[in-house]
């Protein structure tokens, strides 16, 4: 739990005063957004309906162990001509360190085969072309880097458009699009135009549960952004994910704002057609000009806003017709030793079926649950953190992630949480069980040393961020969601803006881009151009 000295629980405290902004979630996107508005002098209070700030930036404890919940590596922050570093450097100053987590920072494996990803598209490259060495396979590696940096170009105009005005998006949208919008198809359509070798396609897209979707349905333009954010390796935050939040939350206090705790809002209020107001689970009102969701575009449509209103600008219709991404497990393991004499890697294991199919091993599974888990990706926080035995000594923690389908989890939906009955901890004792030999195949020294292990189901993530299938990543990344014109942070009614994910893509730095497009459209301020030129 994050007991950051920047925030208040309305448990406590009450909300005094009068504000510029109010900002629903504590999430990186929500921060982000308050944080700019801070910056050009707005009082923003932010709300979070959760015991612990941040969204999946927060960690949490059990039985002297710290877990992250959703922050396992990012991309960019050590190359600082990056917006990733940029956006970080404007809201947080320089509060927040990152630890570079080496010259290999994701390891793809199937059966006995291990594809190391190296940090720097050179030696990206280079290692590749010694797993396969044919002339065609290695003039496809080329295209593929090739593609990720031209498409990252392309993407300008992409964002750019979310941010413009109704008649100027109208009029010039599809051509500020167009460029991106070439390759707004399934990631296995694009990498098969560049090379017939399943094995290659495989180890390149084994980055696809960083956002959610096989090769086959993902669009590439997601999965493009994602495999350039990481070429240039992967960081890990000094002090755990929390460092994150607390290292931006300054920026928004001391320009007069504040930050609460267990402050879950019940309804958006709304006026003349017009944001004016939010309506607190505890009965009060709090008014400002400016209320921004970070909430998610389903559950700012269908459960914060007033239905007669959401039904009359048809935004209920918007927000179901993007499913939910999937949904998911994570497996937190504590072993009590000191993280020296359990010696464990800083780069991440992606553990697949030997298919060389995702595809297939995800359809495998959905159709059989008995079946191998279709990706199994397991993080060590503990070597990630240089500053973790000192605040952990003796300590050493692990997180195993797989794909959990809602309708495995759904029949349980209306038990509360902590309450659940015998048989959803059956489900997740056998699950834990599967997960763990996958972990012992890859490390097996670890085997009869673990002291703590606690599965979180697809019904904790719905409890704590309210998304309606415990879903990770808000709106699947298919090209239909890359198709939708109508996730962009204004929104059909006046005072009410959208920031986060949905806004943007999946992640720290999609959110936070979310964010910096939602404070660009409030301020009127190209802040991209501001990051561009500082």
């Amino acid at each position: 739990m994050n007991k950051s000295p920047y925030v208040q629980s309305l448990l406590t405290q009450s909300i005094e005063g009068s504000f510029d902004a109010i900002v629903i979630g504590s999430g990186i996107g929500g921060m982000t957004t308050a944080a700019w508005l801070a910056k050009h002098g707005k009082k923003v209070l932010v709300l979070e309906q959760h015991y612990s700030p941040g969204g999946y930036t927060h960690t949490f404890m059990r039985r002297g162990y710290e877990w992250d919940v959703g922050v396992h590596y990012i991309g960019d922050v050590h190359v600082p001509q990056t917006y990733t570093s940029k956006m970080f450097k404007a809201i947080a100053s320089d509060r927040l360190q990152w630890a570079d987590m080496g010259e290999v920072y994701d390891r793809m494996v199937f059966g006995n085969d291990i594809y190391d990803f190296y940090k720097g598209k050179k030696a990206f490259a280079d290692h590749l072309k010694t797993r396969f060495s044919s002339a065609a396979d290695q003039k496809a590696i080329d295209q593929y880097i090739g593609l990720l940096y031209d498409i990252q170009i392309d993407l300008t105009g992409f964002f750019a458009e979310k941010a413009m005005p109704a008649a100027i998006s109208t009029l010039f949208g599809g051509w500020m699009r167009r460029k991106a919008m070439r390759y707004n198809k399934s990631t296995l359509e694009v990498l098969r135009s560049i090379t017939s070798n399943p094995k290659l396609i495989a180890v390149l897209c084994g980055q696809y549960g960083d956002y959610g979707l096989p090769p086959s349905q993902s669009s590439f333009l997601m999965h493009a952004m994602l495999a350039r954010h990481y070429m240039n390796g992967g960081s890990y935050p000094v002090g755990g994910s929390a460092s994150i939040f607390n290292a931006i939350a300054p920026t928004v206090t001391e320009a007069g704002g504040a930050i609460f705790t267990h402050a879950a809002v019940k309804e958006i209020q709304l006026k003349n057609n017009r944001a004016t107001a939010v309506l607190l689970e505890n009965g009060q009102s709090v008014s400002a000009p400016i209320i921004v969701s970070s909430a998610g575009i389903y559950n700012t449509f269908k459960n914060l806003l007033p239905a007669s209103w959401a039904e009359k600008h048809g935004l209920i219709a918007q927000s179901e017709a993007i499913p939910p991404s999937l949904s998911h497990v994570c497996l937190y393991l504590g072993i009590r030793e000191a993280r020296e004499k359990v010696p464990l890697p800083k780069a991440n294991y992606w553990v697949f079926p030997d298919l060389y199919d995702h595809d297939l091993a995800v359809a495998n599974y959905l159709r059989d649950p008995e079946q191998e888990l279709p990706v199994t990706y397991i993080s060590f926080p503990s070597s990630k953190d240089p500053n973790w035995d000192q605040r952990y000594p003796g300590r050493t923690t692990l997180e195993i992630v797989s794909m959990a389908p809602w309708e495995q989890w759904s029949k349980w939906s209306n038990t509360s949480w902590k309450k659940r009955p015998d048989e959803y901890e059956e489900a997740k004792e056998k699950l834990s069980t599967k997960m763990l030999e996958v972990l012992f195949r890859m490390e097996p020294s670890l085997r009869g040393r673990i002291d703590h292990a606690e599965l979180s189901s697809p019904l904790s993530t719905k409890h704590f961020t309210r998304y309606q299938h415990g879903e990770l990543y808000g709106l699947e990344h298919s090209p239909q969601r890359f198709n939708a014109r109508f996730l962009k942070p204004a929104s059909p009614i006046s005072g009410l803006y959208l920031s986060g994910q949905d806004v943007s893509t999946v992640g720290v730095a999609g959110a936070m881009a979310g964010g910096l497009l939602c404070a660009s459209v409030i301020l009127r301020k190209n802040l991209f151009a501001k990051l561009r030129n500082s």
